[in-house]
């Protein structure tokens, strides 16, 4: 087997599972989970209605590119959201479907990365863990860029050495942030793309949480909105990924699109031929549906303003709590060690959430940026969350 393989680290929920051996919870109380990321919030109605009306497309194979109806459908999506010039992101050169982020993020580098013996591949710290893991696979070392309270959660990239950047092959931004929510901004974005065309480098942002966001006047900027304000209408050396997972509660729909420079999009095409990934007929058409509507997403988001809400004015007497610039986590500092706060909250209140160092890995000087941080995702029911945050209080009271 690929040696690469014995590299890869067990998946934090592995981790947590281990964590919990041995501990009894009360009986009393019934199991509430913040650990996993997974929508809870109702599938959209007039979704699941096209997905029945289409099962006999089950005896069509799809192809790799996908129907022209929703590249279009996707292209137009992203050209409204993100404020591009029109026809700029053609849906025949520009866009190709994909199923979900997770997958596509992890097949784009094994497309995207010269295997040599010094190639980088750029992640933030704490992350999500798929960006680690395509990197070992494809041949690259991963290069962490530790998200700390004092830059916003958001790598400081004047930190890197010119020596690094030249190594670097490709860069993973993930923005809005899992775990910590944090936003780049439009200047941020825009130094990117200065050192991409000046050290050669990919950028791959990883937008799957752009749509859960508090303030309606202000929508998280993305990596292709840069690059038309800079009047980049080819999108160089850019990617973006989105998803229906948690703009559209569909995640079990594996949906989403890769959209960026035409020059990347075609050879990752050629790759995604030969690997197999193809979206069913009945779930595109489903995605056109979604990707078509707007008044679900809004309706979407202010389920999650109403429990961030709850939950904050609940847990703010006791924790340093504040509603991120978006996405459904608290990322929440602890008052003790982040693995023994979830060991106790679970054996105490019979509650789950995911210790930031399973989300981390060590800096030069050895500390974890994700360590005194636990990652709390607010998917559950209004009612849950409300509950769960009161547990959580009696817990932190009782330490």
């Amino acid at each position: 087997m690929n040696p690469d393989l014995d590299r890869l680290q067990p998946y934090p929920f592995e981790k947590l599972a281990l964590l919990k051996q041995g501990v009894t919870p009360p009986a009393g109380l019934e199991h509430i989970s913040l650990g996993i990321g997974e929508p809870k919030h109702p599938a959209p109605p007039f979704v699941l209605d096209v997905l029945r009306e289409n099962l006999d497309k089950v005896s069509v194979y799809p192809t790799t590119v996908g129907m022209l109806e929703l590249r279009q459908s996707m292209a137009d999506w992203c050209t409204r959201r993100f404020k591009l010039q029109e026809g700029s992101l053609s849906a025949e050169r520009h866009m190709l479907p994909v199923n979900g982020t997770r997958e596509a993020i992890f097949a784009f580098a094994q497309a995207a990365i010269q295997r040599s013996p010094d190639a980088l591949l750029m992640m933030p710290d704490p992350f999500y863990q798929i960006y680690e893991g395509a990197a070992y696979l494809s041949g690259a070392e991963p290069y962490y860029l530790p998200c700390l309270p004092e830059h916003g959660f958001i790598p400081d990239y004047d930190a890197i050495p010119a020596d690094v950047w030249k190594r670097t092959q490709l860069l993973f931004v993930c923005s809005p942030g899992n775990p910590t929510g944090a936003v780049h901004n439009m200047a941020q974005l825009k130094k990117l793309i200065a050192l991409a065309d000046e050290y050669d480098f990919i950028i791959a942002s990883d937008e799957c949480y752009s749509e859960l966001y508090f303030d309606e006047e202000k929508p998280p900027v993305g990596l292709l909105q840069a690059c038309a304000e800079l009047g980049r209408h080819d999108y160089r050396n850019c990617v973006v990924f989105h998803s229906l997972s948690k703009r559209s509660n569909l995640p079990g729909l594996r949906s989403g699109f890769i959209a960026g420079d035409a020059k990347l999009i075609e050879p990752f095409l050629l790759y995604r031929t030969y690997h197999g990934g193809a979206m069913q007929i009945q779930h595109q058409l489903a995605s056109i549906a979604a990707w078509n509507d707007e008044a679900h997403v809004l309706e979407n988001r202010s389920q999650y303003r109403h429990k961030f809400d709850a939950a904050i004015k609940i847990l703010s007497p006791v924790l340093d709590v504040k509603t991120p610039e978006a996405s459904f986590y608290l990322w929440t500092p602890t008052p003790i060690d982040d693995d023994l706060f979830t060991r106790g909250l679970f054996e105490q209140q019979h509650l789950t959430v995911l210790p930031g160092r399973y989300l981390s890995r060590p800096m030069a000087d050895g500390r974890l940026p994700g360590a005194g941080f636990v990652r709390m995702a607010l998917v559950a029911t209004v009612s849950e969350v409300i509950e769960a945050a009161e547990r959580i209080r009696r817990y932190v009271e009782s330490l």
